[in-house]
């Protein structure tokens, strides 16, 4: 909620330095000891579409902006979003419906301020005030107020966010309007003819031109605006404008301002710049504070007021550094002064690695947000010692974000404007890169998320907000039942397992609502027979002593069986091998509808799917219904842990290209692998588009290569599908040409429905796996360490590798594939647990002549060979142990101890 605080200019100075002495003086609450654990992040809405910016009313109600023009309104008592209204928008290049914020008299005129790009021919942004009435957005009563003149032709930098500051003043932030993308991705100062849009002298360092800059301006009641006191520049002067508070900036994507002080605060997302000191300092994004008007360096400064040199593209030639002191604008392109304003540092600075002067900015990508100042007495009409308002521990504190680094941070501030200190907010949370944060009427903390990929519709957006639990909580309430639908009758049983008291080990009392508005059950863990056919949303309501309660629900469905799907194999369950068909037969039956098996049930209304993917996963594709696989691989696994997913997908492209895309463009070899290992850590200019890729220095280059691999590996991703009888034998051919996939049977039924309750549909698939397994790829381990060559390293006696679910049936012997050239050790294989039944145990000598003479296959020179062992005859389903241990007068370590490959079970 953005607050306004009429008052005169010498009152207002007044206001502030009491201000800041309440802030530094005020006496300690019982909130100055913050307890994290009492932070709760709920979320109020989802399936958002590039969702930018919110707004709070009085009413706790929130606007939400999206970019392609969609103006929504979250409604608190209903618990829904409804969509107002769309504004027809240019939404090309980063234009759209980019800011919003509330008229501080909301609450009485209902005026709603958006900044936007109006669709048609004219490059233009717009600044307008609307009608937002009884849930209602009035499109028809727009009132322009102010229009700013940009280019369409070449991207970036649109920025758009809106603020209200004390004395009804709207700060506007316009972004550059200007290309980045020249070579080496140095300040944007490319003065050839046919290149203005290269060049932010004409914008952001031009004081005749309102992009680049956040503007100033004073509302009247009629919809025009007056200029302050107190803009960089006077009225009147041709040759500056004097909406213009702070200029210099390149992409001002986030603002707010403190309503105390008066300060506006800002993130500024900086360059991709290579490092390079002849040309300027290394690419920084920003957060600034204007504690007055002033000029903060863009194009010519970055960070610490850092100079850039001068550069003239035509020649190739560098110039002398920018004076931070008296800064020149020379371009061609300026239409405004010459002369600058002195150069103000920027607030915070930081670069791709980790930061040696801030705490906690983190690594990797960089777009800054700023956040608003808290300062808990302007709640205090809404707020007691129960009320979930934010600490008061915060008074005066800055919330900032990091979108691409998914985090909230909170900064305290000196009384001149600098950091005192940086802490972490929430650090245990997960945050889907935050876009923007609002304080609410009533002191909570709004946050919303765009989501995971640039420019998509992201799953994960989503707008929540951030509870401060003061007091006795509320239980923490879980319910499960053994089963959810079935036949009449019906008999369920239900848990409370994991219910407990956040603040004591209180005891706690249950009340169950079976299919009745009395209570019927105080049993924690109780059994009811549902003996009519419906839904019915069983309740457990949880009490606390103190009489604070919770609850939660789960549905139970009443009168229709479940299908139930078998597989019978002749044969393993759970490998294949080369050419060897396998007879199986399939069964459904269901209680109401009959079987398979007894023809009454057809077979038409069966599917049933034989697929092959070489996707190495767990999940493999399934025919029918396109099922994404969740992916497990190291190298996959380190993209998830960075910010690679922020611009790239696997098969989606965002500001980068899909994963996919990139595997087909590159030969697998080393010399691939290393340039776009290296390209991953320091950064890349544009070879997909105009988008650069941002340096990543913090990752090794041990770790960069393993997840170049893993985005080679993609092009030799192949799958198949056909639909197959529901008995026969199933041929395994097709890992003959694709190696190293899997096949999946996937079987699927919707029964004939019965009356109120509607039918069920089931699936089962079953999965037939390479018998080689990967070392790597074992479900569970301990002591061990997995190298980007593939390969498990047991580091120490009794360290273990685990596969399971292992069907034993017709399995003679193990295969290791190891290097012999290492200390040896002895392998013992165990049934189910470490020390379940020996199914296998072999000793491994190290071949000091780097040769292998065990059976199987012999690589002279390499010190890696095969050795193979029988396994006891045993039959079903089992865990798999691989427990290793010394041989006597050996010590393993973690660079000196046996190393596998693979193990390899074999039906001979």
């Amino acid at each position: 909620m953005k607050i306004n605080i009429r008052h005169s200019l010498t009152l207002r100075s007044l206001l502030v330095v009491i201000g800041i002495l309440l802030c530094q003086c005020a006496p300690v609450s019982k909130d100055k000891n913050v307890e994290y654990e009492r932070f709760s992040k709920t979320k109020l809405s989802d399936n958002l579409d590039e969702p930018l910016e919110i707004a709070v009313t009085h009413e706790d109600k929130v606007v939400i902006i999206e970019r392609k023009g969609a103006v929504k309104l979250f409604l608190p008592e209903m618990n829904i979003t409804k969509t107002l209204a769309t504004l027809p928008v240019f939404f090309g290049i980063e234009d759209g419906l980019l800011g919003v914020t509330l008229d501080p008299e909301f609450a009485v005129n209902h005026f709603v301020y958006f900044f936007y790009s109006p669709a048609g021919e004219k490059p233009i942004q717009r600044v307008s005030r609307f009608l937002l009435e009884k849930d209602s957005l009035y499109l028809n009563s727009e009132k322009v107020i102010l229009e700013i003149p940009t280019q369409r032709e070449d991207c970036c930098h649109s920025a758009g966010s809106l603020a209200f500051g004390p004395d009804n003043n709207l700060f506007i932030a316009v972004g550059d309007n200007t290309n980045p993308h020249n070579p080496g991705y140095f300040n944007s100062i490319d003065e050839r003819k046919g290149r203005e849009h290269w060049d932010a002298q004409r914008t952001a360092g031009n004081t005749n031109d309102l992009r680049g800059k956040i503007l100033r301006i004073h509302i009247e009641a009629d919809g025009s605006y007056t200029i302050p006191d107190g803009n960089l520049f006077e009225q009147g002067n041709p040759m500056a404008r004097a909406e213009i508070y702070a200029m210099g900036c390149r992409n001002p994507y986030r603002i707010s301002v403190d309503a105390k002080r008066d300060w506006l605060f800002w993130g500024d997302v900086g360059q991709n710049t290579i490092n390079n000191p002849a040309r300027g300092p290394v690419s920084y994004d920003e957060w600034h504070v204007a504690t007055k008007a002033g000029f903060f360096g863009w194009p010519y400064f970055a960070g610490p007021s850092s100079p850039y040199a001068d550069f003239d593209f035509e020649t190739e030639k560098v110039g002398a550094f920018f004076d931070p002191k008296n800064p020149i604008n020379n371009s061609v392109n300026n239409t405004g002064l010459k002369e600058l304003p002195p150069a103000i540092n920027a607030l915070i600075w930081y670069s791709y690695d980790d930061s040696k002067l801030f705490k906690h900015l983190g690594t990797g990508g960089k777009s800054p947000i700023a956040g608003p100042v808290y300062y808990s007495d302007h709640y205090s009409s809404r707020t007691n010692d129960t009320t979930k308002h934010l600490p008061t521990y915060y008074d005066g504190k800055l919330f900032i974000a990091e979108w691409m680094r998914d985090w909230i941070n909170v900064v305290t501030l000196t009384p001149d404007g600098k950091v005192d200190s940086i802490e972490q907010f929430m650090a245990s949370d997960t945050f889907n890169h935050p876009i923007d944060l609002e304080l609410g009427p009533a002191g909570q903390l709004y946050v919303l998320e765009y989501g995971t990929y640039w420019f998509s519709k992201n799953k994960d957006a989503g707008l929540y907000r951030i509870d401060y639990n003061r007091g006795n909580r509320e239980p923490i309430v879980h319910v499960n039942a053994n089963q959810t639908i079935g036949p009449v009758p019906l008999t369920v049983t239900f848990s409370s397992s994991g219910t407990y008291d956040p603040d004591s080990p209180s005891k706690l009392a249950y009340s169950w609502y079976f299919d009745s508005n009395e209570v019927q059950s105080t049993d924690p863990n109780p059994s009811f027979t549902f003996n009519k056919v419906g839904e019915y949303s069983v309740r457990l309501v949880v009490a606390d002593q103190n009489g604070k309660t919770s609850q939660q629900k789960v549905n139970i469905k009443v009168g229709n069986a479940l299908p139930k799907i078998t597989l019978q194999v002749k044969g393993n369950r759970t490998f294949y091998w080369d050419n060897k068909p396998i007879g199986y037969s399939l069964d459904v039956s269901d209680k109401e509808d009959g079987s398979l098996r007894q023809g009454t049930i057809s077979t038409d209304d069966v599917n049933l799917t034989m697929s092959y993917s070489t996707m190495g996963t767990d999940m493999a594709m399934v025919a029918q219904s396109h099922e994404g696989a969740e992916i497990s691989s190291p190298g996959y696994d380190l993209i998830k842990a960075s910010d690679c997913k922020a611009c790239h997908g696997i098969k989606e492209k965002s500001v980068g290209p899909s994963y996919a895309d990139v595997s087909k463009r590159y030969a697998t070899n080393e010399k691939n692998i290393a340039q776009l290992a290296e390209k991953i850590i320091k950064g890349g200019n544009g070879m997909w588009g105009e988008n650069a890729m941002s340096a990543h220095p913090q990752i090794s280059k041990a770790d960069a290569e393993t997840m170049v691999r893993f985005i080679l590996s993609l092009k030799d991703q192949r799958s198949y599908e056909k639909r197959i009888p529901v008995s026969g034998e199933l041929f395994f051919q097709e890992h003959l040409k694709e190696p190293g996939g899997r096949y999946v049977i996937s079987a699927s039924y919707k029964d004939k429905g019965q009356p109120i309750v509607g039918a069920n549909t089931v699936k089962e698939n079953f999965y037939f796996k390479s018998a080689k397994l990967s070392a790597v790829s074992a479900d569970a381990d301990y002591g061990v360490a997995k190298t980007s060559e593939s390969i498990a390293r047991f580091t120490t006696s009794g360290a273990w590798l685990a596969f399971k679910q292992i069907d034993m049936q017709d399995l003679k012997s193990l295969a290791f594939y190891y290097d012999a050239r290492q200390i040896g050790g002895e392998l013992t294989v165990r049934l189910d647990a470490l020390d379940g039944d020996v199914i296998c145990r072999i000793k491994i000598e190290q071949d000091k002549s780097k040769r292998v003479f065990h059976e199987g296959e012999v690589r002279k020179g390499e010190g890696w060979g095969t050795i193979v062992e029988k396994l006891v005859e045993v039959k079903g389903i089992h865990d798999v142990y691989l427990l290793y241990e010394d041989l006597p007068n050996n010590q393993s370590t973690m660079f000196r101890s046996l190393s596998l490959d693979w193990v390899e079970f074999r039906n001979k």
